[in-house]
Order: C-alpha cells, then structure tokens, then sequence
C-alpha cells in the first residue's frame, strides 16, 4: 500500500512559551475526528506541547492534564468535542489498543498520541505528525519541531504554515487570537490582540475549489465570475485606498496560502437595533457616486503577481445567477418544479431585460456593498468615514447594481423613504460631476438589476438552508420577497413580473 502524500514545515522554537505558542495555533486548526500523533526525544516537549493544546481546547489555563504515561489514555470534555491525549509507551502489542476502549473514545474526538509508532499500523493515514528534538545549541529551552501532514492534512498544515508566515511577516505572530465568524461562503475571520491593545484582523480565504460543471464544462464559481483565491481581494483592496476610500490596510499577505492580515477597522456599523441609520446610509451611497463618477482601470496591480483583470459582469453571470431561483427556490417554495416552456420563457425575458444594463456603463461593481460589510467610522474625515471591507468578487459592471445592494440591504429592512432619498443623493452626486448623468435610464438599470440581485439571493438562502444547513438565512426571505416585488413594477419590467406572478406568486405576498 502506498503511503499518503505528505507535507512538512520545520519549525526552530525558542523557549517554552514558544512551545505553547505553537499549541494554541495548532489548536485553533484542529477538528473533530483528526489524529495528532508527537514524536521525539525524552524530555524535547511533547507532554508540554500536548497540555497546552488540551488547555486551549477546554478554554481553562489552569487545567490539570497530567501526562498519560501510566494511565495510557486520557479523556477530556472539552467545548467542541471530546479530547483524548494518549501515551502508548507501555503499549506492548497493539491489539491491546482495543482493550483500552480506544475505538469507542477516539470516535468524534481530537486525539493527541505520543508513541504512536506502539499502534503500528492501526492508526488512520491522514494525520498530523510532529517530531520535537533538543537543540541546546542554541539554548537551553530550545527546540526543533518538524511538523508532517499526511493526506487530508497536508492542504491544513500548508495553510497553518501560511498563516505563520503571514503573522510573523506582519509582527503579530504573539497576538492573542480569537474567533470572530465565518460567512456564507468558505472564509473565516479572527481578531488578533496585542497586549498593548492593538488589533487586526486575520482572514483566512483558502483557494476555492472548483464545483462540477453545470454550463459549457464550467463550474458555477467560473461562470458566476466569483472569486477563485484571494488575489482579487488584495488588488481591489489596494485599488481602493490608492482612490482615497477607506479599505482596511493590508499588513502582510500570502496569495498562494490564501491569508492576509487586515487593519480593524472596529466595530461600529451603519445601522442600530432600529434598523439603517440614515445619515450613514447616505454617506455610503455617497461614496458609491464619487466612485461611479471616476474612470476607474480594470486592470489592477498586485504586489507579487504582476497584475489582476477584473471580470466582466457579463450577461452569463448575470444570467446563472437568476438560474438559483429555479434550482433552490422555486421547487422549495411553489411545492413543484417550474416546467420546461417556463424555464425557457424565464430565460428569454432575463436576457431582454439584461442587455441592454450589460451593454450600459461599467464601474468597479463592487458586488457586496451592505449593511454587513460597511463600518462607521467617525474619527475619520468626508467619505472615509465609510470603511468597506468585503470586496473580492468585484467586477466591471453597471453602476446601478452596488446602489441596488445598498439601498435594497438583503440583511436589514429600507424604507421606501429612505430608499427615495438615497437615490435622490446619489443622483445629485452624479450630475455635479456629470451633467449628461441620464437619471432615466440609471432607473431602469436599477430597477433591472435590484429585480436581478434579489432573485439571486432567493436562491442563495434557499440553497444555504436546503443544502448547506444554514436555515438562519430564511428570515430574509420576507424582506428580499418585497424588494423584488417593487423592482418588478417599473414599466421596464412589466413582462417580468408576469412571469412571477404567474409562477411564484408568493414574492407578491405582503411581507407579516
């Protein structure tokens, strides 16, 4: 049998505090069912290693983990799951592994083993391995570890060597972490402190990998012009603040480990428990128009990759994304699936209504310009007040459609008020800098897209509950359900919304 492919990284620690800085940025990669097996020299650190990572688990630094070598195995309760830290040096055969309940205890836990080698071949191929040896050369707590992915691991650990890299690149590699949330795609976010008080913010956003192919032998991802790594991400950002707007610093970055550390830009948003703040909504769709008003390149720099070309968001991204109304939402919410001739009629009304947006002005289209991604920031000056941060699927489309994501926030409800008055902002904006400014057609374009946009989310959320088992997202359904409707009543879109009534009329049902 062939041996799993395998990933190493050689690490030179220091002193202890090396040693347990190293377990808690294990801990925070470890899940449940995965093997940690330690390997090395009498008195090089395992036991040390292992206690602090059960520690970091249990969320308790006054743990007692004594070592296990005479109890052989260990259980600990801990948050997430059961940990089990296991001594197999008095192992003498390894079926006796079995008389130990160790099937029973490992099933669903994290499991840490010193002496593994006693197992022999019943441990599973994919785990992580690490060898501590003594280096008094350099001092008298100093060690070497070699740290080996085999199999699954070996993406993990190249992505856990990135992130050291990128904290140690960017002088927070002895900041305190902690989790901050993840979102509706695979990215995840955690806030770094310094004892000093500094902050910063660790993304985490791993290559995308490719789905099956649903159109021309291209996966959805593709054709939806979504990103695929973080690269887009470090050029739009870097793009932004060389325009003046308030994108998060960049402190270090790895393109190819897919992690950056970012500027905090804080906490405070740009609604409350009432709901949008409408001084602050105005300021962004302000932002969005001085933004709009300007001959923005669509090709960007980035710093060790040459350049980055934004996508066009062209009518098959359009178009595949209106599509997840027919494949998650309609079959959930209509009780059946929408017949062929309705698809096809479906099709050849988005297409009418989407060319000639397509065929209109294109702008950075930033793609997630709401609530969420949107910070205050007061001790700022004008429209660096707004701080964005959620940027990476940019494209080179409409400038209606960010307007859209603004002022129709999928996340918090807009008034008809205040949506009124953040087009009327924005169009005030626009014709300062632009007397030929066509308010008429910008309507249409928005009425297009915004109709566009919020049949997209429907079929996000109802593929996040159906598929992903995220049912949080379905108490948005109400509020987008009400945008659409006011979209489909601009005269542009008359066809549409015959379309809609006829096939889900439920999106016409007054939100409760």
């Amino acid at each position: 049998m062939a041996e799993p492919a395998q990933t190493s990284w050689r690490i030179e620690i220091d002193d202890e505090a090396g040693t347990l800085r190293l377990a808690e940025e294990l801990a925070d990669t470890l899940r449940p069912d995965d093997l940690v097996t330690l390997s090395g020299d009498l008195g090089s650190g395992k036991t040390t290693f292992a206690r602090a990572v059960v520690r970091k688990l249990a969320g308790d630094p006054a743990l007692e983990v004594p070592s296990p070598t005479f109890t052989l195995m260990q259980v600990y309760q801990c948050k997430a799951c059961p940990v089990v830290h296991a001594d197999l040096y008095r192992l003498k055969d390894a079926d006796e592994l079995a008389q130990l309940g160790w099937d029973e205890a490992a099933s669903g836990a994290i499991v840490m083993v010193e002496w593994a080698d006693r197992a022999g071949d019943q441990l599973p191929p994919d785990r992580l391995d690490l060898c501590f040896s003594l280096a008094l050369a350099r001092g008298p707590e100093a060690r070497d570890v070699v740290v080996t992915g085999h199999g699954a691991f070996g993406a993990r650990l190249d992505r856990m060597r990135a992130i050291h890299g990128v904290l140690a690149a960017s002088g927070w590699d002895k900041a305190a972490r902690s989790f901050m949330l993840g979102d509706a795609s695979s990215r995840a976010y955690e806030r770094l402190k310094k004892p000093d008080g500094g902050r910063a913010i660790l993304m985490i956003s791993p290559p995308r990998p490719d789905g099956p192919p649903i159109r021309d032998g291209k996966p959805y991802s593709v054709i939806a012009r979504l990103a695929e790594n973080v690269t887009p991400f470090i050029a739009v950002d870097h793009a932004l603040r060389a325009q003046g707007f308030s994108a998060p610093e960049i402190h270090a970055f790895d393109l190819e480990g897919g992690v950056a550390v970012l500027e905090d830009l804080g906490p405070e948003g740009v609604v409350d428990a009432n709901g949008p703040i409408a001084d602050r909504y105005s300021e962004s769709v302000a932002v969005l128009a001085a933004l709009h008003a300007r001959d923005l390149p669509a090709t960007l720099p980035v710093e060790g990759a040459g350049s980055y070309d934004v996508p066009p968001y062209d009518l098959d991204a359009l178009m595949i994304e209106v599509d997840l109304l027919l494949e998650w939402y309609a079959p959930a919410y209509t009780g059946n699936p929408i017949p062929a001739e309705a698809r096809k009629s479906f099709e050849t009304l988005w297409k009418e209504a989407l060319i000639p947006v397509v065929e209109g002005p294109r702008t950075w289209s930033l793609r997630d310009y709401h609530s969420p991604n949107l910070i205050w920031l007061p001790q700022r000056e004008g429209l660096k007040r707004v701080g964005i941060i959620d940027f990476q699927d940019c494209v080179m489309g409409h400038p209606a459609y960010d307007v859209a994501s603004l002022a129709q926030d999928a996340r918090v409800t807009v008034s008809d008020d205040l949506e009124l008055k953040l087009l009327s902002r924005y169009a005030r904006e626009r014709r300062a800098s632009d007397p030929d400014f066509d308010m008429g057609e910008f309507a249409r374009a928005y009425a297009t897209l915004g109709a566009q946009r919020a049949t997209k989310i429907l079929g996000i959320f109802a593929r996040l509950d159906k598929r992903d088992g995220k049912p949080q997202y379905l108490a948005h359904l109400p509020r987008v359900r009400a945008y659409l409707a006011r979209d489909l009543a601009h005269p542009a879109l008359a066809d549409l919304k015959a379309w809609f009534e006829a096939h889900t009329p439920d999106v016409f049902t007054p939100a409760s």
